[in-house]
């Protein structure tokens, strides 16, 4: 069997529903972008451990660590 945690990235994460999500089912966030001020304010209390980016337009994929599971949120 296979130990190695499975990792996420999140685009548009809102308040991070994803991220607690794959919390939960053993997943392991790494990064996440978003740009709304209660949402990041959210974010960054309940997931200081998580790299955030901020604006998603100003995303290079190079900058971003590797992950096994990119999410996102359909932006507002």
């Amino acid at each position: 069997m296979n130990n190695t945690k499975l990792t996420l990235g999140s685009l548009f994460s809102g308040s991070g529903g994803f991220e607690l999500a794959g919390i939960r089912a053993g997943i392991q966030p790494v990064w996440l972008s978003e740009i709304e001020p209660y949402a990041v304010l959210v974010t960054h209390n309940r997931l200081p451990q998580v790299k955030h980016y901020g604006d998603v337009s100003k995303l290079k994929g190079g900058d971003l660590g590797a992950v096994d599971i990119i999410t996102f949120g359909s932006p507002c």
